[in-house]
């Protein structure tokens, strides 16, 4: 699990919000056997996760998208691409300075994707 990365992208619904780079905040939950890692103690075993903060640093900072949901399928997709282990993801992506006019902490969704 990785919570709480942080990246900057250009992502919205309007021209506007695509035009100036905004913070976009990622959890990440991987399902995976770890049984192999916990025994080897070998990163070789298991996920490492400096290689999934950079799959998601490249996902916020690519290419603009409109929806949220659609930056949080591009980064399960990336995960599951990459990582032929991973059994199943938890992606959450939060916008937390959208252009709405109410009170509130946070906007965002999940996505959960299971291989196969």
């Amino acid at each position: 699990m990785i919570y709480g990365m942080t990246f900057r992208g250009r992502h919205g619904v309007t021209e506007a919000e695509r035009r100036v780079s905004k913070r976009f905040v990622v959890d990440v939950e991987l399902e995976l056997d770890l049984s192999r890692a916990a025994q080897s103690d070998e990163l070789g075993d298991t996920v490492d996760y400096t290689h999934i903060m950079r799959l998601v640093r490249r996902c916020v900072e690519g290419p603009s998208v409109r929806l949220l949901e659609a930056l949080g399928e591009r980064i399960a997709q990336a995960i599951l691409r990459d990582y032929s282990a991973v059994a199943a993801v938890v992606v959450r992506v939060f916008k937390p300075d959208p252009p709405i006019t109410a009170e509130f902490e946070r906007v965002g969704v999940e996505i959960r994707r299971r291989r196969g």
